[in-house]
Protein backbone atom coordinates (compact mmCIF):
# COMPACT_ATOMS: atom_id res chain seq x y z
CA UNK A 1 0.00 0.00 0.00
CA UNK A 2 1.17 3.46 -1.11
CA UNK A 3 1.71 6.01 2.07
CA UNK A 4 -0.22 9.15 1.45
CA UNK A 5 1.79 12.07 0.35
CA UNK A 6 0.97 14.75 3.22
CA UNK A 7 -0.03 18.34 1.91
CA UNK A 8 1.98 21.33 2.56
CA UNK A 9 0.71 23.75 5.45
CA UNK A 10 -1.70 26.24 4.15
CA UNK A 11 -0.38 29.90 3.60
CA UNK A 12 -2.47 32.82 5.29
CA UNK A 13 -3.23 35.31 2.84
CA UNK A 14 -2.25 38.31 3.04
CA UNK A 15 -4.20 41.39 3.79
CA UNK A 16 -3.52 45.41 4.31
CA UNK A 17 -4.43 47.66 6.87
CA UNK A 18 -4.19 51.08 6.80
CA UNK A 19 -4.07 54.21 9.79
CA UNK A 20 -2.79 57.36 10.64
CA UNK A 21 -0.71 57.09 7.40
CA UNK A 22 1.02 54.07 8.06
CA UNK A 23 0.23 50.69 5.93
CA UNK A 24 0.19 47.68 7.92
CA UNK A 25 0.67 43.92 6.60
CA UNK A 26 -1.04 40.93 8.03
CA UNK A 27 -1.49 37.37 7.41
CA UNK A 28 -5.61 37.18 7.98
CA UNK A 29 -5.11 38.41 11.45
CA UNK A 30 -5.26 41.09 13.35
CA UNK A 31 -1.48 40.56 14.15
CA UNK A 32 0.85 43.05 12.35
CA UNK A 33 3.54 41.31 10.48
CA UNK A 34 4.92 44.33 9.24
CA UNK A 35 4.48 48.51 8.30
CA UNK A 36 5.17 51.02 5.84
CA UNK A 37 4.90 54.93 6.88
CA UNK A 38 2.76 56.10 3.35
CA UNK A 39 5.02 59.13 2.68
CA UNK A 40 8.19 57.47 3.85
CA UNK A 41 8.69 54.39 2.47
CA UNK A 42 12.04 54.16 3.05
CA UNK A 43 11.83 55.03 6.61
CA UNK A 44 11.69 51.69 9.09
CA UNK A 45 9.07 52.46 11.33
CA UNK A 46 8.37 49.73 13.79
CA UNK A 47 10.87 49.85 16.74
CA UNK A 48 11.85 46.35 16.35
CA UNK A 49 12.76 46.25 12.69
CA UNK A 50 14.47 49.41 13.29
CA UNK A 51 16.74 47.08 15.84
CA UNK A 52 17.32 44.74 13.61
CA UNK A 53 19.73 46.66 11.38
CA UNK A 54 21.99 46.99 15.21
CA UNK A 55 24.06 44.57 12.73
CA UNK A 56 25.64 48.35 11.83
CA UNK A 57 27.19 48.76 14.93
CA UNK A 58 29.29 45.95 14.47
CA UNK A 59 30.64 46.95 10.82
CA UNK A 60 33.80 48.92 10.60
CA UNK A 61 32.58 52.70 9.06
CA UNK A 62 34.18 52.21 5.58
CA UNK A 63 31.85 49.15 4.70
CA UNK A 64 28.59 51.24 5.23
CA UNK A 65 30.11 54.71 4.08
CA UNK A 66 30.48 55.72 -0.24
CA UNK A 67 27.75 55.96 -2.51
CA UNK A 68 27.45 51.95 -1.72
CA UNK A 69 27.67 49.94 1.25
CA UNK A 70 29.79 46.62 1.03
CA UNK A 71 28.88 43.57 1.18
CA UNK A 72 25.17 40.79 0.40
CA UNK A 73 22.27 41.27 2.59
CA UNK A 74 20.09 38.05 2.87
CA UNK A 75 16.66 38.20 4.61
CA UNK A 76 14.75 34.99 5.55
CA UNK A 77 11.07 36.42 5.50
CA UNK A 78 10.13 39.48 3.70
CA UNK A 79 7.41 41.32 6.32
CA UNK A 80 6.12 44.51 4.98
CA UNK A 81 9.43 45.04 2.96
CA UNK A 82 11.42 47.78 5.43
CA UNK A 83 14.31 46.06 5.79
CA UNK A 84 15.16 45.05 1.97
CA UNK A 85 13.84 48.96 1.11
CA UNK A 86 16.46 49.86 3.36
CA UNK A 87 19.47 47.85 2.53
CA UNK A 88 18.42 48.09 -1.56
CA UNK A 89 17.76 51.33 -1.39
CA UNK A 90 19.63 53.63 1.63
CA UNK A 91 22.48 51.28 2.02
CA UNK A 92 22.70 49.79 -1.69
CA UNK A 93 23.47 46.71 -1.08
CA UNK A 94 23.82 43.50 -3.01
CA UNK A 95 20.15 42.31 -1.36
CA UNK A 96 18.54 38.70 -1.30
CA UNK A 97 14.95 38.21 0.08
CA UNK A 98 13.41 34.49 1.08
CA UNK A 99 9.97 34.78 1.40
CA UNK A 100 7.86 31.08 1.25
CA UNK A 101 3.91 32.54 0.91
CA UNK A 102 3.50 34.19 -2.53
CA UNK A 103 0.72 36.35 -1.23
CA UNK A 104 3.41 38.16 0.70
CA UNK A 105 5.63 39.08 -2.36
CA UNK A 106 2.49 40.20 -4.12
CA UNK A 107 1.50 42.92 -1.37
CA UNK A 108 4.96 43.68 -0.69
CA UNK A 109 5.07 44.41 -4.45
CA UNK A 110 1.90 46.15 -4.97
CA UNK A 111 1.28 48.28 -1.85
CA UNK A 112 4.55 48.29 -0.32
CA UNK A 113 7.33 49.67 -2.81
CA UNK A 114 9.05 46.83 -2.84
CA UNK A 115 11.24 47.44 -6.02
CA UNK A 116 10.93 44.57 -9.21
CA UNK A 117 14.55 41.94 -9.05
CA UNK A 118 17.66 43.68 -10.85
CA UNK A 119 21.27 43.21 -10.55
CA UNK A 120 20.91 44.19 -6.78
CA UNK A 121 17.88 42.68 -6.25
CA UNK A 122 16.71 39.20 -5.75
CA UNK A 123 13.25 38.06 -4.10
CA UNK A 124 12.75 34.41 -3.82
CA UNK A 125 9.82 32.72 -3.58
CA UNK A 126 11.59 29.03 -1.02
CA UNK A 127 11.92 27.63 2.18
CA UNK A 128 13.74 29.45 4.25
CA UNK A 129 14.98 26.23 6.28
CA UNK A 130 15.94 24.60 2.69
CA UNK A 131 17.76 27.53 1.72
CA UNK A 132 19.93 28.14 3.87
CA UNK A 133 20.78 24.48 3.98
CA UNK A 134 21.91 24.39 -0.11
CA UNK A 135 25.24 24.08 0.15
CA UNK A 136 25.97 26.56 -2.55
CA UNK A 137 25.03 29.88 -0.43
CA UNK A 138 27.82 28.67 2.34
CA UNK A 139 29.92 31.69 3.17
CA UNK A 140 27.54 34.01 0.61
CA UNK A 141 26.04 36.67 3.16
CA UNK A 142 27.95 39.51 4.84
CA UNK A 143 24.44 40.48 6.80
CA UNK A 144 21.42 37.71 7.76
CA UNK A 145 18.29 39.19 9.03
CA UNK A 146 15.63 36.38 10.28
CA UNK A 147 12.10 37.68 10.67
CA UNK A 148 10.06 34.26 10.25
CA UNK A 149 6.65 34.15 12.33
CA UNK A 150 3.97 32.35 11.60
CA UNK A 151 0.05 34.11 10.96
CA UNK A 152 -0.51 33.98 14.71
CA UNK A 153 2.47 35.62 15.41
CA UNK A 154 3.29 33.18 18.16
CA UNK A 155 6.36 31.67 17.72
CA UNK A 156 9.28 31.70 14.98
CA UNK A 157 8.69 28.42 12.25
CA UNK A 158 12.09 27.86 12.19
CA UNK A 159 14.28 27.95 15.63
CA UNK A 160 15.76 24.73 16.15
CA UNK A 161 19.56 23.80 16.26
CA UNK A 162 19.75 23.00 12.52
CA UNK A 163 18.64 26.02 11.62
CA UNK A 164 21.25 28.11 13.41
CA UNK A 165 24.12 26.40 12.66
CA UNK A 166 22.86 26.78 8.88
CA UNK A 167 22.46 29.97 9.30
CA UNK A 168 25.97 30.53 10.75
CA UNK A 169 27.25 28.48 7.61
CA UNK A 170 26.03 30.75 5.64
CA UNK A 171 27.76 34.01 6.64
CA UNK A 172 30.92 34.81 5.46
CA UNK A 173 33.61 35.10 7.79
CA UNK A 174 33.45 38.37 10.12
CA UNK A 175 29.30 38.20 8.77
CA UNK A 176 26.28 39.06 10.85
CA UNK A 177 22.98 37.66 11.90
CA UNK A 178 19.87 39.34 13.30
CA UNK A 179 16.87 37.51 14.69
CA UNK A 180 13.85 38.72 16.02
CA UNK A 181 12.27 36.90 19.24
CA UNK A 182 9.69 37.34 21.67
CA UNK A 183 11.81 38.28 24.72
CA UNK A 184 8.81 37.41 27.13
CA UNK A 185 8.24 34.30 26.33
CA UNK A 186 9.47 31.46 28.17
CA UNK A 187 10.98 29.91 24.69
CA UNK A 188 13.28 32.95 24.36
CA UNK A 189 15.94 31.25 26.24
CA UNK A 190 15.69 27.84 24.41
CA UNK A 191 16.22 30.43 21.53
CA UNK A 192 19.20 31.70 22.35
CA UNK A 193 20.83 29.02 23.85
CA UNK A 194 20.64 27.36 20.22
CA UNK A 195 21.98 30.37 18.78
CA UNK A 196 24.66 31.04 21.17
CA UNK A 197 25.78 27.52 20.50
CA UNK A 198 25.76 27.71 16.72
CA UNK A 199 28.04 30.65 16.68
CA UNK A 200 30.12 30.41 19.76
CA UNK A 201 30.40 31.66 23.57
CA UNK A 202 30.96 35.61 23.35
CA UNK A 203 29.62 35.79 19.82
CA UNK A 204 25.73 36.66 20.48
CA UNK A 205 24.48 39.81 22.50
CA UNK A 206 20.77 40.91 22.46
CA UNK A 207 18.87 43.92 23.00
CA UNK A 208 16.90 44.87 25.68
CA UNK A 209 13.11 44.24 24.70
CA UNK A 210 10.55 46.43 22.50
CA UNK A 211 6.93 47.32 24.69
CA UNK A 212 5.49 45.38 22.87
CA UNK A 213 8.13 42.17 23.61
CA UNK A 214 9.72 41.65 20.30
CA UNK A 215 14.03 41.21 21.56
CA UNK A 216 16.49 41.17 18.94
CA UNK A 217 19.24 38.93 19.18
CA UNK A 218 22.84 39.66 17.24
CA UNK A 219 25.19 37.25 16.40
CA UNK A 220 28.06 37.22 15.08
CA UNK A 221 30.94 35.16 13.25
CA UNK A 222 34.05 35.52 13.94
CA UNK A 223 33.72 39.33 15.45
CA UNK A 224 35.37 41.07 18.29
CA UNK A 225 33.23 43.29 19.68
CA UNK A 226 34.59 47.05 19.33
CA UNK A 227 35.07 49.23 22.17
CA UNK A 228 33.29 51.99 23.23
CA UNK A 229 34.60 54.78 22.18
CA UNK A 230 34.38 53.57 18.31
CA UNK A 231 31.09 52.17 18.73
CA UNK A 232 29.66 55.59 19.85
CA UNK A 233 31.31 57.08 16.98
CA UNK A 234 29.87 54.71 14.68
CA UNK A 235 26.25 55.07 16.53
CA UNK A 236 26.77 58.58 15.54
CA UNK A 237 27.45 58.18 11.89
CA UNK A 238 23.75 55.54 11.49
CA UNK A 239 21.97 58.49 13.06
CA UNK A 240 23.27 61.01 11.04
CA UNK A 241 23.43 59.39 7.80
CA UNK A 242 20.55 57.29 7.79
CA UNK A 243 17.87 58.71 10.91
CA UNK A 244 18.18 55.08 12.93
CA UNK A 245 18.27 55.14 16.31
CA UNK A 246 22.08 53.92 17.06
CA UNK A 247 23.07 55.83 20.18
CA UNK A 248 20.00 54.26 21.54
CA UNK A 249 20.42 50.54 20.70
CA UNK A 250 23.82 50.86 22.18
CA UNK A 251 22.49 51.67 25.33
CA UNK A 252 20.59 48.78 24.89
CA UNK A 253 22.97 45.74 24.12
CA UNK A 254 24.24 43.59 25.92
CA UNK A 255 25.66 39.52 26.06
CA UNK A 256 23.24 37.17 26.18
CA UNK A 257 22.12 36.17 30.05
CA UNK A 258 22.18 32.70 29.48
CA UNK A 259 21.88 30.25 32.90
CA UNK A 260 24.21 27.17 32.78
CA UNK A 261 22.39 23.89 31.29
CA UNK A 262 21.41 21.81 33.76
Amino acid sequence: MTPSKKKPPSLAPATISESDGVRYLHLGTPWVQGAMRIAKPQQIDLDYVQRMMVWMLLRPGDQLAGHRAAGHAVQLGLGAGAITRFTYRSLRMQTTVVELNPTVIAACRLWFRLPADDARLSVQQADAAQWVADPAHAGTAQVLCVDLYDHEAAAPVLDDDAFYTACYRVLAEGGLMTVNLFGRDASFERSARRIEAAFGVGQAWTLRPTREGNTIVLAAKGVTMPDRPTLAARAESIESRYALPARKWLRMIRPLPLRAAP
